[in-house]
């Protein structure tokens, strides 16, 4: 998004609140608009005297709420923290390798789904990447590593060195062999290792596609480590076999307990190469995820769990996201629709900028991501140790210029390289998720309606002044307001309400709707 763009006033928030082109009035009278599915309009009145909409004496407020389902008191009683984290004893399988043998492949034939990003080169798995799969009943984790090669340098040797960590802490470890290359240094190097280890180990023989191969897998046995599995994780052949042996090889208690849900999930967004994974590796204070100064070192999404002052977040570490989806290459496309789809699972994302550089037409897109879905956001401005007051006047400047649309965002300046001001992230973050799972009642929203509207009512449309009967609120995660009028609201009004909105109840740190739902004239009544 340009700096032009910025500069209309009639688009300067709608584009970032509301989706483009749900608000001219043929839509707005045809759309259900931005209201739940089980939003049912018929439970209000649209027949009632206008002249009543001042006196309407709304009683207690409980009786104008719709009655709730057991599935909505169970989402209530989670956004408000009351569902315990689940900890669960879950065995770990490693999957290790070189790079290049079908690992990622391999995984996504043992989940059954395609999860992790495949491409045939090597180097595309980076990050230690658990995923929770399950076979015959039984739950366990998935760890997918990148390619690991003793003679490496730089990135490379970190990629190995997490491949090493899911080796020292897996219950079972499957070494994966390519059958058309046959034994390499590397095998040769990483068998010798894995001779020593505490846990089973299972060799897979990967790419096995016909029976003519046999005498090419017979060559595995040469590593000392049992029997290899033969296998096509493209094609499936042999998947399940290699899975019943990985349950008996389970000991029957794992090393580590497993949390697998309750935290509150949070979602590091932003360009490439603005510090996601660096702020990572700093909260779970240990190396989770590759860093190097090369953009785009993050492919799958990487998640911790991190016990913070407050209490436990599920942090998910996300590829940078490119100008333009469609323009990536190769696995880079893959990598930014499971961006995607983080953000939509998330509930609040943390948007970071760095703060050293301009503030891009990248980073503006990537925001707008984040406000088309909804979520929480807090917005973090990272290597604030690299800032001079020359780079701090013209940021102050960008951040009026480009970002005053967003005053209710709470803006963090930290250092994931330092360490600076971190512990404010989780205190901003409990704000936005607060005002996210926020609901006010609809006795007390009309009340507010009322004041607002008699304040600065709104500009007439054909002659005719519009008129708000009814407001509510449709749900929550986020807010979304619907309002029943008479005639369609200018954006501009709209905007007003949302600000005298927010002065009123709060809702710092999450986007709200606002939706307009206009009473369809009645025909007169033939005598």
């Amino acid at each position: 998004m340009s700096n032009k763009d910025f500069e209309s006033p009639e688009e300067e928030v709608t584009q970032f609140h509301y989706p483009a082109g749900k608000f001219d009035e043929e839509t707005v009278e045809t759309s259900p608009g931005w209201a739940t599915d089980d939003f049912d309009a018929e439970e209000f009145d649209y027949d009632f005297d206008e002249s009543e909409f001042g006196e309407a004496d709304y009683g207690d407020e409980d009786d104008l709420e719709q009655p709730l389902s057991e599935d909505e008191w169970e989402q209530l009683s989670q956004s408000l923290g009351f569902a315990d984290a689940t900890e669960e004893a879950l065995c770990t399988v490693a999957i290790v390798g070189r790079p290049n043998v079908g690992k990622s492949s391999l995984v996504n034939r043992f989940l059954g789904r395609r999860e992790a990003v495949v491409e045939d080169h090597p180097g595309v798995t980076r990050d230690r990447v658990s995923y929770v799969a399950d076979w015959n009943g039984q739950r366990f984790i998935v760890q997918d590593t990148g390619g690991w090669d003793p003679n490496v340098k730089g990135m490379h040797a970190d990629i190995a060195r997490q491949a090493e960590l899911a080796m020292d802490t897996a219950d079972v470890i499957v070494m994966v062999v390519d059958t058309k290359v046959g034994i390499t240094e590397t095998d040769e190097v990483m068998a010798r290792r894995l001779q020593k280890s505490p846990v089973p180990v299972i060799v897979v023989s990967n790419k096995f596609d016909s029976d003519n191969q046999y005498a090419d897998m017979a060559q595995f046995y040469a590593l000392g480590l049992g029997d290899p599995w033969p296998v096509s994780a493209q094609h499936g052949r042999g998947g399940a076999d290699v899975l019943d042996e990985i349950l008996r090889s389970f000991p029957e208690e794992p090393r580590e307990t497993s949390i697998t849900s309750g935290p509150r999930r949070v979602a590091l967004v932003g360009r490439p190469n603005v510090g996601k994974s660096s702020l990572l590796n700093k909260l779970t204070s240990e190396e989770r995820s590759v860093v190097d100064n090369v953009a785009g070192t993050t492919v799958d999404p990487v998640d911790s769990l991190v016990q913070l002052d407050e209490q436990l977040w599920k942090f998910i570490d996300t590829a940078g996201l490119r100008k333009k989806v469609k323009n990536a290459q190769s696995h880079e496309y893959y990598a930014s629709l499971r961006t995607r789809g983080v953000i939509d699972a998330a509930e609040v994302c943390i948007m970071l900028i760095d703060a050293s550089e301009e503030i891009s037409e990248q980073d503006q897109r990537v925001l707008n991501m984040v406000l088309e879905s909804g979520k929480a956001l807090v917005i973090a401005f990272n290597k604030w140790d690299l800032m001079d007051e020359d780079r701090r006047y013209y940021l102050d400047r960008e951040i009026d210029e480009q970002l005053r649309h967003l005053p209710w965002v709470t803006r963090v300046n930290i250092s994931a390289e330092t360490g600076r001001a971190l512990q404010k992230l989780e205190p901003a973050m409990i704000e936005a998720l607060e005002s996210w799972d926020q609901r006010v009642s609809t006795g007390q929203l009309n009340n507010w309606m009322r004041e607002a509207i008699a304040a600065n009512p709104p500009p007439m449309k054909n002659n005719r002044l519009p008129r708000v009967l009814f407001a509510t609120q449709a749900s929550t995660q986020p807010p979304t307001i619907v309002l029943f009028t008479t005639g369609f609201l200018d954006a501009s009004y709209r905007r007003y309400l949302e600000r005298k909105f927010r002065e009123r109840f709060g809702f710092h740190g999450t986007p709200i709707r606002i939706a307009v739902r206009v009473r369809e004239r009645r025909g007169k009544k033939r005598k």
